[in-house]
């Protein structure tokens, strides 16, 4: 209706994208009568409006110099003004002319105080590289937005031009020969026609008797005719060449699948940001070095192998290690996928891993998770039958569970014959703690070893890919200089500081003027320039986008820029520019991993000369390498997660440098070893300087303890169980003794037991398959076996919790039932007010999300984000902000909300104290164990502030206990991490492997006036609601232990009130 074939032919030809969206957008973009607004983060649209308008276009950004003066010129002429590159926000002065209000009878607008006269054929284009922008709504009123976001079938069609242009340039020529063609033939006729129509309208009488006329009728009809049968002609060429273009479909298809993960990376981690410019020249590179083959097959075949390894090896060297696993998964999966290899509905079960509850597990070898996991395997075609085998067979099953490597055997009896994907279905609801090894094998097996070689790429080889355009941005990771092998290729190629043409500007408060006149002197002479931290100069950011742009263009051609800055903590505190990120070549250069590399590394810090220059040479040289075996433990410690630290501390080499040199005073100043003074220097001051939690700081205080005293000039210190503090060598000695000595890289050397790995192992495969989950496409295959759709999928789950939120605690009709507030009916009531809070903003979101998917409100941004939490079977965020901290999915996390809503039912119903408290059940757990202080403080007269609470541990299960205690209160649903309980003997012991958390059983607290606390042989366990431990810190309990307290110190043990 708005636009015709001879159109979209002459657009295509100033380059549009050949896809049918990019049609529709410029066919608006053309006929809206508001100004239109472009969504276009890949610069498609942009090249085109360019192209189109050539000369005529004035080109301006806000903020440019003089831009307001180029829209004042531009009005009063008529021209056709485009701003680029918009923020969120708009300069108000812009407003008039958006909203187009004129003044005068419409000839004048307002820009600032300047009355500018309007004239009609002026034109305003506005655009925008953000990939998701949100704008003010009169904005949205006032302009025709336009979405040019390229889509997947649209890049499809772009990447198989680009294919066969340089596969089969002779197609390509010829195609694009025709299209011209047949768009010069339409061009062509509807001139004629036009021509033909106003001749014919304009003429009077008679017309047959006008000679002009029935020649011009004549020369249409012949031309017409002739256009006709070439046509035709070109019609059969173009079905051959459309043939022989489809064999190189799969490869255009996998390279634009392979772009929009590469796209959807970001939502992992916002420095992940990656440009389709960026992307087309890998893809040709991979083109023109892909291996020829004898047959066309084998050539398209050998395209798609050297299209997908470019690109992963483009994409990996920018993502962190622990991200890297999660790109191949996503990377594998859309693959098969797409070639139809695996099934979406097992795809989903493996990503969502499903538990059935309820059913304790009759194997001893599988926990009653796992075997959760094996009955909602067992309910699928697939699977059906598992649950008796297992049962049936358990022996061949407990030798593959219990094995090392499961991942590595096979599967017992017909159950080995599945495919790798059922295979991966099965080891995820038994053995979840190898599942990253098993995602490896995984990749290995479908796409080639290849892929899991881990390899990094030499830094010439990332450096050749650069240009004036072209950055290279690394990202950083505590304790790692990569400017070092910037500096190193800098000297091979003679760049350096001494020669003048090597910059190194490092960011900071007032450097960023050096920093701009470094960038102009080099684009200009071709220097090198290092641009160091840019994440400390927030505000100046923008500046150096638009600069780097500038010099993109016509700068020297060997100018270059090295930028480094460190990835924000949080995605809400992500500052670096999209523009920077998207163009840049991105590195990631991270610390090695494991004792060893760490240990040599610490090492390395110190020379010969380091270790002669002490007059005490022994003592010197033992705690140094005790020092360096302290920093290797706190920096590598950090891995194990919450029960490592319980926060993330930035240790540096710095802490080591600075510790020795102290060391090296304190030695030459006393005349015996004042080990406590140094101690305390490392642990509180030098290390401890970092750390802000206590229960941190206890352990690093014991690992000091443990590592640095008298005995380790006698030879008797062990640093880890098999490795004893060496003796008198020298530099090349000790890393000799490193290689040599040092056991085999496991959680004992840093004090924790193995099953700490297990945890380790089980939290890195849950986050790895939660992320693959969230960046499954929106529109994916519903209807291939995936079931419901999403909104399908959300209405069910969205009744379902409905119907089961109970009615809220009438808390005057409780207040009215009660005759004494004793500080338990005070702790219920509190409870009750802060479980109506949650019940109530779970049912109003809920009902709101209903009425958006039914269509009778507008959805907004909340319900949106409400929709994906139930969709992926995550807590809400609104919710969870109003609940305890949890870390479960959202139906286990909904099981245990009906569980607390439960307990405080049966409490508040006669507010008698029950037999046994669950501890755990509490919002605040902290105001429960203080009432049990109150009570026996006023019973007693004792001072509060002089009270503390007593843990006795019991022998029995709560299902023994009838009655509450005189004082104090029974609690249970505790479970002990790290460690395990010897019920006979009342005390710690090792815990047992694969027994991650045992349940404690039924503790006795009552509270006794402080002075009286039995502190001989116990150990302070700390109690925290959840795993992550940190913030979630609830009080301390004493337990008691035979061993040292330092080693449960050293092994993070912890009672923890929910797993």
């Amino acid at each position: 209706m708005l636009t015709d074939d001879a159109d979209v032919a002459a657009w295509q030809n100033e380059g549009l994208p050949a896809d049918r969206m990019s049609m529709e957008n410029a066919t608006i973009l053309i006929n809206c009568e508001r100004w239109p607004l472009m969504v276009d983060p890949q610069l498609q649209g942009i090249k085109w409006i360019k192209t189109k308008y050539g000369e005529d276009l004035l080109v301006t950004q806000i903020g440019q110099k003089g831009y307001l003066q180029t829209i004042e010129h531009a009005l009063e002429a008529g021209d056709v003004v485009l701003i680029e590159n918009l923020e969120e926000s708009i300069d108000p002065v812009l407003g008039p002319l958006l909203g187009r209000e004129v003044i005068k009878k419409g000839r004048f607008i307002k820009i600032g105080d300047k009355e500018c006269e309007y004239n009609p054929k002026f034109r305003l284009i506005l655009h925008t590289k953000l990939a998701n922008p949100h704008y003010q709504p009169e904005l949205q009123a006032q302009a025709t937005l336009i979405n040019f976001t390229v889509t997947r079938d649209g890049l499809e069609d772009q990447l198989l031009a680009a294919v066969v242009s340089m596969e089969r340039p002779d197609l390509e020529q010829l195609k694009s020969d025709l299209t011209k063609q047949q768009n010069g033939f339409k061009i062509t006729l509807k001139t004629l026609e036009d021509n033909l129509l106003s001749c014919l309208s304009s003429a009077s009488g008679n017309f047959l008797g006008e000679t002009a006329l029935v020649e011009n009728l004549e020369i249409t009809k012949q031309t017409a005719a002739e256009v006709e049968r070439k046509v035709q002609e070109a019609r059969v060429t173009e079905v051959k060449i459309n043939e022989a273009r489809e064999h190189y479909r799969p490869a255009a298809a996998q390279a634009s699948l392979l772009y929009f993960i590469m796209n959807d990376l970001s939502k992992i981690h916002p420095m992940y940001q990656f440009s389709l410019k960026a992307f087309r020249i890998v893809f040709q590179k991979a083109v023109e070095k892909a291996t020829p083959g004898e047959s066309l097959k084998e050539r398209v075949t050998n395209l798609i192998d050297n299209i997908t390894f470019s690109v992963y090896q483009y994409t990996t060297r920018g993502l962190f290690e622990c991200d890297k696993l999660t790109y191949l998964a996503q990377l594998t999966f859309q693959i098969l996928l797409m070639n139809q290899e695996i099934s979406a509905a097992e795809l989903d079960f493996l990503l969502r891993s499903p538990v059935q509850t309820g059913t304790p597990s009759p194997v001893e070898f599988l926990s009653h998770q796992a075997w959760g996991g094996v009955k909602a395997l067992s309910s699928m075609e697939e699977f059906s039958n598992l649950d008796r085998d297992i049962e049936g067979s358990a022996k061949s099953w407990k030798k593959f569970v219990e094995s090392e490597c499961p991942e590595k055997e096979k599967f017992p009896q017909e159950w080995k014959n599945k495919t790798a994907l059922q295979r991966l279905c099965m080891m995820r609801a038994m053995r979840p703690d190898r599942m990253t090894y098993a995602m490896r094998d995984f990749v290995e097996e479908k796409l080639g070893s290849k892929y899991v070689m881990g390899r990094a790429l030499d830094f010439a080889t990332s450096f050749e890919e650069s240009g004036p355009a072209t950055p290279m941005f690394f990202i950083l990771s505590p304790g790692v200089d990569p400017l070092k092998d910037v500096e190193n290729q800098g000297k091979k190629l003679g760049y350096t500081f001494n020669n003048r043409n090597f910059h190194n500007v490092s960011l900071g408060q007032g450097q960023e003027v050096v920093a701009e006149a470094a960038l102009d002197l080099a684009a200009k002479k071709g220097h090198w320039v290092i641009l160091q931290n840019i994440h400390l100069v927030a505000k100046w950011l923008s500046t150096l986008e638009q600069k780097l742009e500038e010099h993109s263009n016509d700068s020297h051609p060997e100018f270059r820029v090295f930028i480094s800055a460190e990835p924000a903590p949080s995605p809400e505190g992500h500052i670096i520019p999209q523009g920077i990120l998207e163009n840049s070549i991105k590195i990631t250069n991270e610390p090695p991993t494991g004792m060893q590399a760490n240990l040599h590394k610490a090492l390395d810090n110190f020379t010969q000369d380091t270790l002669e220059m002490c007059s005490r040479e022994t003592e010197f040289k033992s705690i140094l390498f005790a020092l360096c075996y302290f920093h290797a433990v706190v920096a590598e410690r950090r891995k194990f997660g919450p029960q490592g630290w319980n926060r993330s501390y930035p240790f540096n080499t710095g802490d080591l440098t600075i510790s020795v040199n102290v060391l090296y005073n304190f030695l030459e100043a006393n005349a015996k070893v004042p080990y406590d003074d140094l101690r305390y220097l490392f642990g509180e001051i030098m290390y401890g300087g970092h750390i802000t939690d206590d229960w941190d700081r206890r352990l690093c205080r014991t690992y000091l303890e443990e590592f640095i005293k008298p005995e380790m000039l006698e030879g008797k210190l062990y640093l880890a169980p098999g490795f004893p503090l060496p003796n008198n060598l020298d530099y090349n000695g000790y890393h000799q003794y490193i290689d040599a000595e040092l056991p085999a890289e496991s959680p004992y050397l840093y004090g924790l037991h193995p099953n700490a790995e297990i945890g380790f192992l089980t939290q890195t495969s849950e986050k790895l398959f939660r992320t693959v989950l969230e960046l499954q496409p929106r529109d994916s295959q519903a209807g291939d076996g995936a079931g419901a759709t999403r909104e399908e999928k959300v209405k069910v789950l969205l009744e379902e919790i409905l119907e089961w939120v109970t009615d809220e605690f009438d808390i005057p009709e409780l207040m009215a039932k009660v005759e004494e507030r004793t500080p338990y009916i005070v702790v219920a009531f509190q409870e009750c007010e802060r479980m109506n809070l949650l019940t109530r903003e779970i049912r109003r979101s809920l009902r709101e999300l209903d009425l958006g998917l039914k269509g009778e409100l507008t959805m907004t941004g909340d319900m949106e984000n409400l929709q994906n939490a139930l969709y992926l079977d995550m807590v809400p965020e609104p919710w969870a902000r109003r609940a305890y901290p949890s870390i479960a999915g959202l139906a286990a996390w909904f099981l245990d909300l009906l569980n607390r809503i439960k307990e405080l039912e049966t409490w508040t119903g006669d507010f008698a104290m029950p037999s046994t408290v669950w501890l755990t059940g509490f919002f605040n757990p902290q105001s429960f164990l203080t009432a049990i202080m109150q009570s026996m403080a006023r019973k007693n007269e004792w001072p509060l502030d002089r009270m503390a609470l007593q843990c006795d541990v019991t022998k029995k299960n709560r299902e023994e206990f009838r009655s509450p205690p005189r004082e104090g209160a029974y609690i249970h649903g505790l479970f002990m991490e790290g460690a395990g309980w010897d019920t006979q003997a009342g005390i710690i012991t090792e815990a047992k492997l694969k027994d991650l958390t045992p349940s404690m059983p039924v503790m006795f607290i009552k509270a006794i006036p402080a002075d009286k606390q039995d502190c001989r042989s116990v150990y302070s366990c700390p109690v925290y609601k959840t795993c992550q431990r940190g913030p979630t810190y609830v009080w301390t309990f004493n337990l008691k232990t035979k061993e040292n307290p330092s080693k449960w110190v050293l092994a993070g043990v912890a009672l923890l009130l929910q797993i």
